[in-house]
């Protein structure tokens, strides 16, 4: 585990001389970063000068949102597997020291939806959605937390369905909703030790996952009438929030869950 002693006030103040947004020097793993937010995450964390290690199962797409981060001026690894293997906690943090020599961060966007009604809703539905969404960054912030420094980040990818329910998603609600309260156990377990855990909490936002009900009309319409902001999110909403959470100037920030969905939770 990280030193428990708290940071006293000189060291909590030891950026105010500099940008506290930027990221120079970090080293941050991003899973699921092969596509949609995940792959954008990493692309706004290169710009705002970190490290990052690209996980994801698809290592064609992988390469290309590794190509995406470097083209920012940022250096950028791709490692392909699947986070649900027994071995891949140890296989990302190894890479993590081969490339970058140490790990400040962790951003988990990997994750799966499946929107079934409940009662059609089988055992091999219901466990995929937990492997990936909860046990997966579960195992990994396990294996990262006693190598991770003092001011290192966890950022969770939740959901507006972790804050409010959903028909035909009583899995997926259910998986988010055990993120949120993942991420404020942590939060208050990890704080002593300098390290903040933290989520941000999508709503409804354009991705490959969501591109086929989004083409309906009629679910398009009611996801408008449900968004304040009057329009449907898209990734480029999703990564600042991120970039702030890992950043410094987000240093006194802990068990938050940031909602990012065009004011739906406020209705």
């Amino acid at each position: 585990m990280p030193s428990t002693r708290p940071l006293n006030d000189s060291e909590e103040n030891a950026v105010s001389d500099v940008n506290p947004f930027r990221l120079d020097g970090a080293a941050i793993v991003v899973t699921g970063a092969s596509s949609g937010i995940g792959a954008q995450i990493a692309r706004t964390l290169g710009e705002q000068g970190a490290r990052v290690l690209l996980v994801g199962r698809d290592e064609q797409r992988l390469q290309a949102s590794a190509a995406a981060v470097r083209a920012t001026g940022a250096e950028a690894e791709p490692l392909a597997l699947d986070l649900c293997d027994e071995a891949a906690p140890e296989l990302v943090l190894a890479a993590a020291r081969d490339r970058f020599g140490a790990l400040t961060g962790l951003v988990h966007a990997a994750g799966v939806f499946d929107p079934t009604p409940f009662g059609d809703t089988t055992d091999a539905i219901l466990d995929r959605q937990w492997e990936v969404n909860v046990r997966a960054p579960f195992r990994l912030t396990r294996a990262a937390v006693p190598h991770l420094p003092r001011g290192a980040s966890v950022t969770f990818i939740s959901s507006i369905a972790g804050h409010v329910g959903f028909p035909n998603s009583s899995a997926y609600c259910a998986t988010k909703g055990a993120v949120e309260l993942l991420v404020r156990s942590l939060a208050v377990e990890l704080a002593p030790a300098g390290v903040r855990v933290n989520a941000v909490a999508p709503g409804n936002v354009r991705t490959s996952i969501n591109a086929h009900l989004l083409a309906d009309p009629e679910y398009h319409a009611q996801m408008l009438a449900a968004t304040p902001a009057g329009r449907i999110g898209e990734v480029e909403d999703i990564a600042p929030a991120v970039a702030f959470l890992a950043s410094p100037a987000a240093g006194y920030v802990h068990g938050a869950s940031l909602l990012v969905d065009g004011g739906w939770a406020a209705l």
